[in-house]
């Protein structure tokens, strides 16, 4: 008989534990799942797919108006944020059983409890009282929101409770810059909530094509959001049914309720790293070699308790190649160059590649193309907010280095964009390439003139 119970035992059944212990199983490998909360992680649960939901209600309100200017006749509305929750959770349910149903299809067994390492070997499972031990075992724990320790942090909410509120506030304060905060900010507007939004830096989405970055702030301003940059929360305190937030800079502020979207950190606490001697890093993340191994060979980690690149899809990929490496054969490492990302705030942002500024800092020489448009629809509504499009390329060779896309289905558009960059693809590529018309995508391969910064101009 095998001295371990199982091939495989993974900590974490979001998508990349799934994704690990289904394709390994596939492999022929005797494989555990534990998952403490519920399956499918924070993607499905309480990220990217619930918020993505909540997107789409949002923008139900900018519909209403615009089909006026399309001859429609639209009478009174009325939003039912109960209505939409319930919707959200049936949704996240039948999810959640899909997870189930594929992972039990393949045989791998589930185990809904906590788990905990002993060993390199050895994993504790909380509720069941008593371990196991695999011959490999696989951290796929996700993340966390993080808060800042700052007196009366408790009061506020994280992107978690968000999905779960009973009402609507009548008023937000958010802090944080970042795509969750920008994307929460768009979302309760939407909903025709006053939103304020405060972020301690220069400017919003750090780390992100400058014109995307200040484009997108003009726009969610005139949408009646309240950005205040370069300005901090430094306590919250009970006022009446609402709460009074202090800031680094002005008076403080009354608010219906706030909410801490200021980054998240790897989960990983009291999850006995320690114990089979699995290094980590300041923040808590483990840190893994190019095939997800960790410093204690039994052990891999892939998805954002890595703290590589915090992106579902990511995961997803990480875990795939983890299972193929060590079951299935094949030496696979994922590559994380050119991932596309997207920001589904409202407009919306897709980008793929070095921003304008990554790439003058890597490349003696960059051509930039980029527009600004209204788009049609947005014409005949009567709607002012325009569409950026920009395409950053090296200067020598022509080739496209990355593309930027703010305004209706970014994301969409630049998904497609993505192949081409992986590819290669030079900006003569795209300059060849037949126009769809009319399109706002066709903007992509019809731009021919380098765009000249002005005199001292920031970019």
């Amino acid at each position: 008989m095998s001295q371990y119970d199982f091939d495989l035992f993974v900590i974490g059944g979001g998508s990349g534990g799934v994704r690990a212990a289904r394709i390994a199983a596939g492999h022929g490998a005797k494989v555990a799942i534990a998952e403490e909360f519920r399956l499918g992680g924070t993607c499905v649960i309480r990220g990217c797919v619930p918020k993505k939901l909540l997107v789409y209600a949002s923008r139900f309100r900018d519909d209403f108006e615009d089909a006026r200017g399309f001859g429609w006749s639209v009478g009174e509305t009325k939003f039912d944020w109960p209505a939409l929750i319930a919707a959200k959770d049936k949704e996240i349910g039948r999810l959640e059983g899909v997870y189930r149903g594929l992972l039990e299809k393949s045989g791998v067994r589930i185990f809904e409890t906590r788990a905990n390492l002993m060993s390199r070997h050895e994993v504790m499972l909380d509720t069941e009282g008593y371990h196991v031990r695999a011959k490999t075992i696989l951290i796929a724990t996700g993340g966390r929101p993080a808060v800042p320790d700052i007196p009366g942090v408790k009061l506020a909410i994280t992107s978690n409770e968000a999905f779960h509120l009973e009402a609507l506030p009548p008023s937000i304060t958010i802090a944080g810059g970042g795509y969750i905060a920008v994307e929460f900010a768009c979302i309760f507007a939407g909903l025709g909530v006053p939103v304020t939004l405060l972020y301690r830096g220069e400017q919003i989405l750090r780390g992100f094509d400058t014109d995307l970055r200040d484009g997108l702030a003009e726009a969610m301003k005139k949408r009646g959001i309240d950005i205040r940059t370069r300005t901090d929360v430094t306590g919250i305190a009970e006022k009446g049914t609402g709460f009074a937030v202090g800031l680094t800079r002005g008076d403080p502020l009354d608010t219906g309720l706030v909410m801490f979207a200021t980054g998240r950190a790897p989960n990983t606490e009291n999850l006995g790293l320690e114990n089979a001697d699995v290094t980590a890093g300041k923040a808590g993340e483990i840190i893994v070699d190019a095939f997800s191994k960790s410093s204690a060979d039994s052990v891999y980690a892939v998805g954002d308790v890595t703290n590589r690149v915090n992106l579902t899809p990511v995961a997803i990929r990480e875990g795939h190649a983890f299972a193929d490496t060590v079951f299935g054969g094949k030496s696979a490492q994922v590559d994380h160059a050119l991932i596309p990302s997207a920001v589904f705030s409202t407009p919306e942002i897709g980008t793929v590649g070095l921003s304008e500024e990554a790439a003058r800092a890597a490349h003696a020489s960059v051509d930039i193309y980029k527009t600004r448009f209204r788009p049609m629809r947005n014409i005949l509504a009567g709607r002012d907010e325009r569409m950026l499009m920009k395409l950053v390329v090296e200067g020598g060779s022509g080739k496209v280095l990355g593309c930027h896309v703010l305004g209706p289905d970014a994301a969409e558009i630049v998904q497609m964009a993505a192949i081409a960059l992986r590819m290669g693809a030079t900006k003569a590529d795209f300059d060849a390439t037949m126009a769809l018309h009319p399109s706002a995508s066709e903007e992509l391969v019809t731009m021919r003139e380098k765009w000249v910064p002005a005199p001292n101009a920031a970019g």
